[in-house]
């Protein structure tokens, strides 16, 4: 009798042994990580690599209140096409309290992923994917080697990311992929070297996303499609009320149409009105403060977008311009440092950057309190073209080839208070008046401290 009970306990151990996760880089571990999911919900794996073959899907309205969780030392390793981790919710509502099922609260608020390695090795493998989600929190979190690191699908609500790694994925770091997506935040995080994009949203209902305090570089392909380190594309939908705060955002004018941030602003979402006569809305509310950025094709891009204030910043090395901003409106430019450091002669560059200002076909804007030094080989430092209602005003524009300031057809507009000079070697000092219009009408133009003589054509 005691042997016999000691042979089923025992058989009943082995049992359980075989059915957990063996982490030891060789078994497939899907079927046994999924079966924690479904019968635990919370899972939690010890240092190993875990083999997956097909994605762990979470689905929270039947596992509950779920999360993964570990020291850092354990790596999933996805070798199937799909995400490794899905989590599916069922929220349908906004953020509002009153708009929540009790049964979201009750059984799939908050999945977390904490202290956990996610590398692909199949070449549509991605990281985590969220579907439907409440709270989704995702805090030092490895992906590399994937496709997208973190996927937002159509509907999620509060997504929290912090203290991550989303390092060279052949695809975005964070995607909000046409979601429908509104308080969202990306905290001290690295996010570099994903070839198709930074943090990147295209379409959908995107709003209340903040970015603060992240290293954000290197999201370009040398020979894929122009990407961005951030980019905010409108089309097919609309994105606002968005803060960009406190990032370095950098690298690599290598690629072909590199930007460190572009904005796309023309919406297509129907249920917005605010078109005023175009066949799209210009959608912004955007905040840009106390970035750095460097080191791309454009700085900063700003396209049919309202309500952009790009504020405290530093720029360098814009290798075709700093800043480009067209068919824009509400466009608050100030207090930036636009520089040429002589500290940056590297990369074998020898001061091909171009660097420099361009606003097209833009009104009710603001240019002022700006330094902007050191625009080479272009026509003027900032360039100013079909603009209405601008305010251009307490800007040093120094030592820059072609014009300082130069404005064709602007309307409407005052140009006060600018010191533009170049005070360069006799040898190097442009020759070209510093202040130049051509056309327009209806200007007021105030004291300026002029190297060379002002021209109007």
């Amino acid at each position: 009798m005691i042997r016999t009970t000691f042979l089923l306990l025992l058989t009943a151990v082995t049992l359980v042994q075989a059915q957990q996760p063996a982490g030891d880089g060789k078994t497939d571990d899907t079927a046994a990580i999924q079966r924690l999911f479904d019968t635990a919900g919370s899972v939690k794996l010890p240092k190993g690599t875990y083999r997956l073959t097909k994605t762990l899907t979470v689905d929270l309205a039947k596992t509950g209140l779920a999360a993964l969780s570990g020291d850092g030392t354990a790596r999933l390793l996805m070798e199937a096409a799909g995400p490794a981790l899905h989590f599916i919710g069922t929220h349908g509502g906004t953020a509002a309290p009153e708009s929540f099922k009790p049964e979201v609260w009750e059984k799939e608020r908050t999945p977390m992923v904490d202290g956990i390695e996610i590398v692909g090795a199949h070449p549509e493998a991605d990281g985590i994917e969220a579907t439907g989600t409440m709270q989704l929190t995702l805090t030092r979190v490895v992906v590399r080697a994937c496709r997208h690191a973190v996927h937002l699908t159509q509907r999620n609500r509060n997504v929290l990311i912090s203290a991550c790694h989303f390092y060279h994925n052949t695809g975005i770091g964070v995607f909000y992929d046409e979601v429908n997506l509104h308080q969202s935040n990306i905290a001290g995080s690295h996010i570099s070297y994903n070839g198709g994009g930074g943090v990147v949203s295209r379409g959908g209902n995107v709003r209340n996303l903040h970015i603060g305090t992240c290293d954000i570089e290197g999201n370009h392909a040398k020979d894929g499609p122009p990407a961005a380190n951030i980019e905010l594309d409108s089309r097919g939908g609309s994105i606002g009320e968005v803060a960009i705060t406190g990032c370095t955002i950098q690298h690599t004018n290598k690629a072909p149409g590199s930007a460190n941030i572009r904005i796309i602003g023309s919406g297509t979402d129907p249920s917005l009105l605010r078109r005023a006569g175009r066949e799209h809305t210009r959608e912004g509310n955007v905040t840009i403060s106390a970035n750095v950025f460097s080191d791309v094709q454009v700085n900063l891009e700003i396209r049919h977008a309202r309500g952009v204030a790009v504020t405290g910043n530093t720029f360098w090395e814009g290798f075709q311009h700093d800043l480009l901003v067209e068919d824009s409106s509400h466009i608050i430019i100030t207090g930036n440092n636009f520089d040429r450091n002589p500290r940056y002669l590297v990369n074998g560059n020898d001061n091909a950057e171009k660097n420099g200002l361009v606003l097209l076909r833009c009104e009710d804007s603001i240019l002022s309190d700006n330094l902007i030094s050191g625009v080479w080989k272009k026509r003027a430092a900032v360039d100013i073209e079909s603009g209405s209602r601008l305010q251009i005003s307490h800007n040093s524009v120094l030592d820059s080839d072609g014009a300082g300031i130069r404005l064709e057809k602007v309307t409407h507009s005052i140009i006060s208070e600018n010191i533009i000079r170049d005070d360069r070697e006799p040898e190097a000092r442009s020759k070209d008046p510093s202040l130049i219009f051509i056309g327009g009408k209806a200007n007021v133009i105030g004291q300026n401290v002029l190297g060379n003589k002002q021209e109007a054509r």
